[in-house]
């Protein structure tokens, strides 16, 4: 495994190292200690798997407020996806910023996301899995989201006609969110 930071602080991409022979391949996808070594090892308390049949569905960006908000570490096991992230921690010099990374079942690559963002995915390929670790439970109740494409933001989706839920085109823009919370308190 190889660990980097990306710009965004807190934010780390997680390389995994897949040994590969002519049956298929063995790859060690957490080790406690080498994340302990990184200085970021969760207890994590759930771990979630969200299963996309068509390419062009952004699901997102989600968070939860406090006391539920969650680390996250995000996995794509089948096809690919454009994970999108965004600070919404109070105070944080990033504050408002988001960057993304391509996760597939190819490259192997995990993010590792702080408490304090929201985050997000377009499906890439027609047929998509993702899964992720969570520190914290789910809580409907501190559930919460940004609308995927707030203008403000300026996100560079990979399609112009997504699939989108009912639930995710009625979440909030940053400046609503910024507004009303100012940031969360992590």
């Amino acid at each position: 495994m190889e660990i980097k930071e990306l710009k965004l602080k807190g934010v780390f991409q997680v390389s995994l190292n897949p040994l590969m022979d002519e049956r298929g391949f063995f790859m060690r996808t957490y080790d406690v200690e080498f994340f302990e070594k990184a200085g970021i090892h969760y207890k994590w308390v759930q771990e979630n798997q969200a299963s996309s049949k068509l390419k062009g569905i952004i699901r997102g960006l989600h968070f939860q407020f406090p006391p539920f908000i969650e680390t996250k570490l995000i996995r794509c096991i089948k096809g690919s996806v454009l994970d999108v992230f965004l600070d919404l921690r109070k105070g944080s010099v990033t504050f408002g910023k988001w960057d993304s990374v391509e996760l597939s079942e190819e490259n192997k690559k995990m993010i590792l996301l702080p408490r304090g963002f929201a985050h997000g995915y377009c499906t890439l390929t027609d047929v998509s899995e993702v899964l992720y670790k969570v520190d914290s439970v789910y809580s409907p109740q501190y559930e919460c989201g940004i609308l995927w494409n707030d203008k403000t933001l300026n996100i560079n989706w990979p399609t112009n006609d997504p699939i989108i839920s009912g639930k995710d085109f009625k979440n909030m823009t940053l400046t609503e969110f910024t507004s009303k919370y100012g940031g969360i308190e992590v």
